[in-house]
This record gives structure tokens, sequence and C-alpha cells, in this order.
């Protein structure tokens, strides 16, 4: 299995190889909305075995974490290991993006991370998305639950698949990566809960004010 996999390389790589796979640095931390951050890692080892679908846990060390000082206490500011979705990867260059919604302390954290920071990447783990070949596919995300996708819709694109997205989001703020969202679909159609409409970029895309149930309806009878 996969483990074997990993199992083997370790075994064939030198000292100085061996770090390079599988220690994982911060490439770059991106906020993406007010609620929503990206934290791009170096781990080619990471990177390479991933499939869509997959997801990542991450994690900052002590040693380098950044720290708060109170009532003459100084505290690091450590995560606990926090499941995130594996939004894209170049497996060439050993880069992997992982994107975070701020809810907990952990995920809150993630914005104190600095480029080269070592940082604790393990994964890939789950199941991965089982990927058709010439069908037409229905993909469905919500917020966060949008980034999932941007792997999975390549994946199907790549099997000669047509690819009907509906991407939800509370607010019209809420939207992003919509470059990636695009990329990789045939129609989009975005759904706000409430507030002004998204703005589409393309043609054969929709634009719906209500919740991503109602904009399917919405679609499936033409309106």
């Amino acid at each position: 299995g996969q483990f074997g996999q990993l199992a083997l390389e370790f075994l064939h790589l030198g000292g100085e190889r061996l770090d390079a796979e599988f220690l994982a640095q911060v490439e770059d931390v991106i906020r993406l909305t007010p609620t929503i951050v990206e934290v791009i890692v170096r781990a080619p080892a990471a990177a390479r075995h991933f499939h869509p679908g997959q997801f990542y846990r991450l994690q900052n060390f002590e040693s380098v974490a950044a720290r708060i000082t109170r009532d003459q206490r100084t505290t690091p500011l450590l995560m606990e290991g926090i499941a995130l979705t594996g939004a894209w990867v170049d497996k060439d260059k050993g880069l992997l993006s992982l994107i975070a919604l701020e809810l907990g302390v952990s995920s809150r954290l993630v914005t104190y991370l600095k480029k080269g920071e070592p940082v604790v990447v393990m994964g890939p783990t789950g199941t991965p998305t089982e990927i058709s070949k010439n069908e037409t596919v229905i993909l469905l995300g919500g917020g966060l639950g949008n980034a999932v996708l941007f792997s999975i819709a390549k994946a199907f694109k790549e099997q000669n698949n047509r690819v009907i997205y509906f991407a939800g989001y509370k607010k019209g703020e809420d939207i992003f990566k919509q470059d990636e969202v695009e990329a990789n679909t045939d129609v989009v159609v975005y759904s706000v809960d409430s507030g002004e409409a998204i703005k589409t970029r393309r043609p054969q895309d929709k634009s719906f004010v209500g919740n991503i149930i109602q904009a399917m309806l919405a679609y499936s009878k033409g309106e």
C-alpha cells in the first residue's frame, strides 16, 4: 500500500536527500478571505503521493513557534494537529496547498506561520475520490468545502468528463480562488445565501441568490 511505498523510498534515500524529501517547511501563507487562509508547504514526499479527495494534518514545532508574553510569562503558540484540505499540489516542485478555516484556536494560529519555518505535515490520508470517465459529473461545494474540489474537478476533466460545479457561499465576499473554480469546469453555478449575487465571468456560468439546494433546483428547471 501507500505506507509500503513510503517505507521503500525512505530506505533508498541518503541523509540530505531524506531531509529534503520528508522534512516540510512553510513556503507561503496567504489570506484568501477574512476567515480562510492558505498555507503553501514544501513537502516533496507528501505532495508526490497525493490523490484528489485526500487531506493532511499540519502542526508546528514548539522550538520555533511564535510566542506571546503576558504577566511576565511567555507562552508558545502551539497548534494541535489540524486536518486540512489538500487544495492543489505541484509534484514537480514538491509543493502542496493547505486551506484552513479560522474556527478553533489551532486553525487561527496558522496565520502566525512564517516562510521557511519547519512544520509537521502528516499524510496524505483518507480515501481518494473515485474518478469516472466520459460522464457528466456534478460537484457541490459549500464555503471552505470548495477547496477540496479544485483537485477533484481537475482529475475529472483529465478523464474527459463534463463537470457542472455548484459553488455555494454564505455571502459574496466569502468567495476565494475563483480562477481555480473555473479552471476545470464546464459550467459553474454560484450561489449565495443572502446579499448580492456573485458576478460571473464566463458566458456559460450562472449566479443565484439562495442556498445551494435551491440553486440546483433552479438550474434543473432552466431558471
